[in-house]
């Protein structure tokens, strides 16, 4: 394996946004790191010019809603990959009143969401983990499919409870065939990226797929089923959100919303298994209208299968570059609902995992190795994820913040309050996270490491049920959200993440700026009126360690999801500057740019999900505008007209 080039950082420093939240900072020369770090989906990073991160210099789209999407004056955002479309010779093509499960399984899935690029070398043969010949103009596209809108996939229904109600076994089982990932090549000729159908990478994942659990809580108790009594092996993934790379090739792709494929209600188990009730209540499982597979497939009802449940909501990891591999959960970071992991690796010492848990008043986590990341260990490197301890953030109003370790026998994590082991304690995460007294965060959905200076953010979506405030959530009836940056000790390009304090930051308050608005958002100086957004969800970094914000339900605010820009430091910090925007009933999820910053992918999930909006009626018929053709997820491969950098 190519040994990783170290990353140039700028050296920074910057007032609070406690003090002002106007994030000025001196912007210093650049500088080298001296370990090597990776977060999101770029493996390398540019040596920066003196004069610090160049502006973002794109012409912004206005806020809007209507049917189609828009990017910035310059651009050329093109349709990579839609739902159903082949990505085998065998795959038939796209008919949605034809449409099943076998179909599915070879075509690509509903809803993508997380996306990961990994090159390829000129050739195409072999993979190329650091810069290669031509490694950005070929490589395998990894994508999550989070879940299913029944009522925009088939004829029939008219919106969520009526698909629940009237879906059958052949649409069950094209929705299951339709969850989970896929793995697909790449490759961009004459400024166009398009799919390499039949490659031998592409690849399905989905509900069908054989998979091993590992770590502490492979093989206990409460992982073991009638179909597995190892408690080692699963079938499927689900509710695959967001997701992170590791610096040796591989993907790790988040369960998140799994409580919705399943049925039936704890208090029913409360007399025979108490501590599954405690378990299912928790995530709320329960009157669950939106997809109904129990009823057809009885290991999704928690009545029958009380343990089946407890082997979804973990972060799963696997090689794209090799379609025959084996997918692992890997119990040691947790049972939640996975939204990001930011993996953070540097030569010598142990590997990082930042992973939120996207729920109203859920938390922060970080997992610590055991042992040390070794470049040269290549994929061995894997097994670092099998062993080490879990944290969970605790947030104190002055900016500071501690990391609370998640072991049993420890900070009442022990058999007095229902755990009597360390897989008891995984198993339960959220209740451990509960025990300790971590602080309860506003929804936080992505989290990502900027490859540049080693900040951590935290989107923090919304929680409009916020009645009690804090210094990390700073607003009651927060229906806009904010972001949160964290900084492990040390300086920008030297930070220590494998240390259990931080301090910690408020990047931005999202919403309209206006002084007179409800909203109140705060954001850097400058901001014109297309730059504000609202419920900040997935986040990524460019070539230059700017972050790019995704957005999730702006449309209550009568405008489009999109994205928005901005610098990290220096004065333009938290300048936030829009884009690009959806189609009506979508949001934009997955941004991913390729190792040049030439090109970048994004997802667009669930056009057309709106009220009074279905398949004989979207309120969009996105990407294809086709009569009779339903509205379909897709991918968007984005380029800049004179082949330069996105954002410049």
């Amino acid at each position: 394996m190519k040994k990783r080039e170290s990353f140039s950082v700028l050296a920074t420093r910057f007032l609070t946004r406690r003090d002002a939240l106007k994030g000025i900072g001196a912007v210093g020369v650049a500088a080298a790191s001296s370990g090597g770090l990776l977060a999101s989906c770029s493996k390398e990073s540019p040596t920066l010019p003196e004069m610090g991160t160049p502006p973002l210099t794109f012409e912004e789209i206005p806020r809007m809603l209507d049917a189609t999407h828009h990017v910035a004056p310059g651009y050329d955002a093109r349709v990579l990959v839609s739902w159903g479309d082949r990505l085998f010779d065998a795959s038939p093509a796209f008919n949605a009143d034809l449409q099943t499960a076998s179909a599915q399984s070879l075509q690509f899935g509903y809803n993508n969401d997380f996306i990961a690029y990994f090159p390829l070398t000129d050739s195409g043969k072999e993979p190329a983990l650091g810069m290669a010949p031509d490694s950005d103009t070929r490589g395998l596209l990894c994508v999550n499919h989070e879940y299913t809108n029944a009522y925009l996939m088939f004829r029939g229904y008219s919106g969520w409870k009526d698909s629940g109600a009237g879906i059958n076994r052949q649409q069950i089982e094209v929705e299951m065939a339709a969850h989970g990932h896929s793995i697909l090549e790449v490759q961009k000729q004459g400024g166009t990226w398009s799919v390499e159908v039949d490659s031998p990478y592409n690849r399905r994942l989905t509900m069908s797929t054989p998979m091993r659990m590992t770590g502490p809580a492979a093989g206990h108790a409460r992982l073991q089923t009638p179909a597995d009594p190892s408690g080692t092996r699963v079938l499927g993934t689900m509710g695959n959100c967001a997701g992170g790379v590791t610096p040796w090739g591989t993907v790790l792709i988040a369960e998140e919303n799994f409580r919705y494929n399943f049925g039936g209600y704890p208090e029913k188990i409360q007399e025979a298994h108490p501590r599954e009730a405690r378990n299912h209540a928790r995530f709320g499982f329960g009157g669950h209208e939106r997809r109904q597979w129990y009823r057809e497939f009885p290991r999704f009802n928690i009545e029958n299968d009380p343990t089946e449940a407890n082997r979804f909501g973990w972060m799963v990891e696997f090689d794209p570059y090799d379609p025959h591999s084996e997918p692992k959960k890997r119990t040691a970071l947790g049972r939640f609902q996975h939204e990001g992991c930011s993996v953070v690796a540097v030569e010598g010492q142990p590997l990082v995992a930042y992973a939120g848990d996207d729920g109203i008043d859920e938390y922060v986590y970080k997992f610590i190795s055991r042992n040390n990341y070794e470049a040269a260990n290549g994929r061995a490197n894997s097994d670092l994820f099998d062993d080490g301890i879990l944290y969970v953030a605790r947030f104190y109003d002055d900016g500071r913040g501690e990391w609370l370790p998640l072991e049993f026998g420890r900070n009442g994590l022990t058999p007095q309050n229902g755990f009597d082991d360390q897989g008891d304690v995984l198993i339960d995460t959220r209740i451990a996270a509960d025990v300790v007294g971590a602080t309860p965060m506003d929804r936080p959905e992505d989290i990502d490491t900027n490859p540049v200076t080693g900040r951590t953010y935290v989107s923090l979506t919304k929680n409009k049920g916020r009645e009690k405030t804090d210094g990390a959530n700073p607003r009651a009836a927060n229906a806009w959200g904010h972001i949160v940056e964290i900084l492990a000790p040390g300086d920008d390009g030297h930070r220590d993440h494998a240390t259990t304090n931080f301090n910690w930051d408020i990047f931005v308050l999202a919403g309209d700026p206006d002084p007179t608005s409800e909203s109140r958002g705060q954001y850097g100086e400058g901001i014109t009126d297309a730059g504000w957004f609202c419920n900040p969800d997935n986040i990524a970094f460019d070539y230059y360690g700017r972050i790019w914000i995704a957005t999730d339900n702006a449309s209550l605010f009568d405008f489009h999801d999109g994205l928005w820009a901005a610098e990290t430091t220096g004065p333009r910090r938290a300048q936030t500057r829009h884009f690009f925007g959806c189609p009506r009933g979508a949001e934009l999820c997955g941004p991913c740019f390729t190792p040049d910053g030439k090109s970048l992918f994004v997802a667009v999930q669930h056009p057309a999900d709106e009220d009074d909006s279905n398949f004989l009626k979207p309120s969009t018929r996105w990407p294809n505008f086709r009569d009779n053709e339903p509205p379909r997820p897709s991918v968007v491969a984005i380029t800049r007209r004179d082949g330069k950098l996105i954002g410049d």
